[in-house]
């Protein structure tokens, strides 16, 4: 029998398996996709790293998958460093969970239902879920507690684009930590942020941590990580002087001063015939556009009616806006406005109407021309506090020429992808959710929570729009798929095959991970897919390898091959 056989004989020794490239499914293309902008998604499809299956929904292949989990495998060891512990949540989850914390009318969120009618939610974020199972926790013995998963994430994307950037599905860390008080919180959230540092630093990726609003998780500190990169869906604002960082929905800008008129004692209307813009208003007054404010009503989610006002030459930031109505809001329609201010949306300003306004602090001094409320009319020397009451707020988009608000340095704008997010959502959950502890001074209270989220997707694309040539993907060595990679220039004489299997299997046997090119293909054709998969150190075995017993390294940021003896190889990629 073979069990009798094994144990007269031994254990059967089986040789080092090495990665062979002619038995891998790695789909390299020369083309990158036509509807491929940024530089992650067409290096990432055309090196067979991901594949679209529809718009916003992408496959790892196998090579993918490996830089996946590389990223994982970080992520992983330094949540369990710090005492997170992992577990793994459903997707399906029941939308009366959703109901109860007043999310379940984002506009993202997928549901589906099953055939008794059932109504599901596949979420995005899985605070529910995990405020679902603390409601477990009793005591205050019981705390702190935080719980970690990786899992799948829909999201009713209505604009897919970037390749692993803007996703309809996507894979996430989410880590929760649930404490008795804000002060706990403090500490696991501290102890997050200290990981995440080095789970970037690790993965090899440039990154800045920076204020940032919570959205529509909801709550209250809040810390981006966001990676500069060619493409991204967020906008790092720092200084010149490296004292202030954050992201555009949140960052600060002190603006230009603006080049005010005379002072007038009162309002003064002008006919203003046709204009309905800024910078119409500016060239038929001779004014700068830092003269005049900007009037937009918004409605909340409960149908108030409220006057936003910037500048002339700002931009209403959305994200700050909804921060200061603690609410959604929506542009008002056209029959809204007639029916508040009696004129259209080209005449509007703050006087005289019977509605909460909300005026950015750069309209606190000075006077500015502002619509008159009747169509074709305009106020000169309109000032707040003498001529209306707003309620003064930080809701302009920071833009070039501001100031830092630290230091008065220039501030710097950077496209960005955002790779990590955490931030405390105290009691945001638990109180719907009814998820309560037993204090120690016998009082019953809600559980304080924290949400700590990164996406492995997310941070391999970072690295590929840091990490890149016209020739392809520079992996950072910590998540590359491979660490060396063998050519083997054979053309089919199975002596030089041999040696390149010789030097793959001591680098094996080293410890390395190893990818063998042993297909029987053109030397121009290794080199090129070699360039695009982008691991970070490559050895070249050719026929000449027979005649001198040495072969050709060079790291991925090398122009040129340095030549080696077998015997050093392992030697020479330690050494880097």
């Amino acid at each position: 029998m073979l069990g009798d056989e094994t144990l007269l004989s031994g254990p059967i020794a089986f040789g080092p398996v090495i990665a062979r490239q002619s038995e891998l499914f790695i789909p390299t293309l020369r083309e990158a996709p036509a509807d491929a902008e940024a530089v992650s998604h067409k290096l990432l499809v055309r090196g067979g790293y991901i594949r679209q299956v529809s718009a916003g929904v992408w496959t790892f292949l196998p090579l993918g998958w490996r830089v996946h989990q590389k990223v994982v495998g970080i992520v992983r060891k330094e949540m369990d460093a710090i005492g997170a512990q992992e577990m793994l949540m459903p997707v399906l989850t029941p939308e009366e969970l959703w109901e109860a914390t007043g999310r379940i009318g984002i506009p993202e969120v997928f549901h589906v239902e099953d055939r008794s009618g059932r109504r599901f939610v596949l979420p995005m974020t899985h605070e529910e879920t995990v405020t679902f199972h603390a409601r477990e926790i009793q005591s205050y013995r019981q705390l702190p507690q935080m719980l970690y998963h990786f899992s799948v994430k829909d999201r009713d994307e209505p604009r897919p684009r970037g390749g692993l950037l803007r996703v309809r599905e996507f894979i996430m860390k989410d880590a929760y930590s649930f404490d008795r008080d804000e002060d706990g919180l403090d500490v696991s959230f501290r102890k997050q942020e200290g990981a995440y540092h080095r789970i970037f630093e690790r993965c090899g990726v440039e990154y800045h941590a920076v204020a940032a609003e919570s959205g529509i998780m909801g709550g209250k500190e809040s810390l981006d990580f966001l990676a500069p990169a060619g493409t991204g869906e967020n906008t790092l604002v720092t200084c010149e002087n490296r004292d202030y960082a954050a992201d555009l929905e949140i960052a600060r800008g002190i603006p230009r001063a603006p080049d005010l008129p005379e002072r007038l004692d009162a309002p003064k209307k002008v006919e203003t015939p046709g204009v309905t813009t800024i910078e119409g208003l500016a060239d038929f007054l001779g004014i700068d556009a830092s003269a005049t404010s900007k009037a937009m009503p918004v409605v909340t989610q409960d149908g108030t009616l409220v006057l936003a006002l910037v500048r002339g030459d700002d931009r209403l930031s959305e994200s700050k806006t909804l921060g200061v109505l603690g609410s959604d809001f929506r542009p008002a329609t056209d029959e809204e406005i007639r029916n508040a201010f009696g004129a259209g949306g080209g005449s509007l300003g703050p006087i005289g109407v019977g509605l909460e306004v909300v005026a950015d602090d750069a309209l606190r001094d000075g006077q500015f021309v502002a619509g008159a409320n009747r169509d074709g009319w305009h106020l000169r020397g309109v000032e707040a506090g003498r001529d209306y009451e707003p309620r003064f707020a930080d809701i302009r988009e920071p833009q070039e020429g501001d100031a830092c608000p630290v230091c008065g340095g220039a501030l710097r704008f950077q496209t960005a992808i955002e790779v990590g997010h955490i931030f405390k959502f105290g009691s945001r959950y638990s109180e719907p959710l009814d998820a309560t502890f037993l204090d120690e001074d016998g009082v019953e209270k809600p559980l304080v929570g924290g949400s700590y989220g990164i996406g492995p997707g997310r941070v391999m694309a970072a690295a590929v729009e840091q990490g890149h040539d016209e020739n392809g993907i520079r992996w950072p060595a910590s998540i590359a798929p491979y660490e060396v990679h063998v050519l083997a220039l054979h053309g089919g004489v199975d002596d030089v095959l041999r040696a390149a299997e010789e030097v793959a299997a001591a680098l094996d046997a080293d410890g390395l991970e190893v990818l063998l090119d042993d297909r029987d293909e053109r030397p121009g054709e290794k080199f090129a897919d070699a360039d695009l998969v982008g691991c970070p150190l490559r050895v070249t075995v050719g026929r000449k390898t027979l005649e001198d017993g040495s072969v050709d390294v060079r790291s991925r940021e090398d122009a040129t091959d340095r030549r080696v003896p077998n015997a050093d190889v392992v030697k020479w990629v330690r050494d880097r």
